[in-house]
């Protein structure tokens, strides 16, 4: 193996599982998903959804507070394609606000 075939694999950083076919590491990912960057047309509300479609709750959860899941999910809503975590995301934002504020 050469020494620049080396060197790209140590510095290659594996790929978020939910950006498949996107060239972006955890830490881009994440700087779209905080809005301090974006990439063309990926933005912040392209970053959620693709999280929330996609990745686990334990992972939603690890980058995305509930209280930004709250505020956000009116605007990502229609772009979330699975039913069945549309019909949970509702129900939370639902409940949590009225339930359990302080943790929003």
């Amino acid at each position: 193996m050469s020494g620049a075939a080396q060197r790209e694999g140590r510095q290659r950083k594996p790929i978020l599982p939910y950006v498949w076919d996107y060239d972006i590491d955890e830490q881009r990912f994440r700087a779209i998903l905080e809005g301090r960057e974006t990439v063309g047309r990926l933005d912040r509300d392209w970053a959620a959804v693709r999280l929330l479609d996609h990745a686990s709750w334990r992972e939603i959860r690890r980058l995305l507070s509930l209280g930004d899941l709250v505020r956000g999910w009116p605007a990502w809503r229609g772009r979330v394609r699975s039913p069945s975590r549309r019909r949970g995301l509702d129900f939370l934002v639902d409940w949590l606000p009225r339930h359990h504020p302080e943790l929003i």
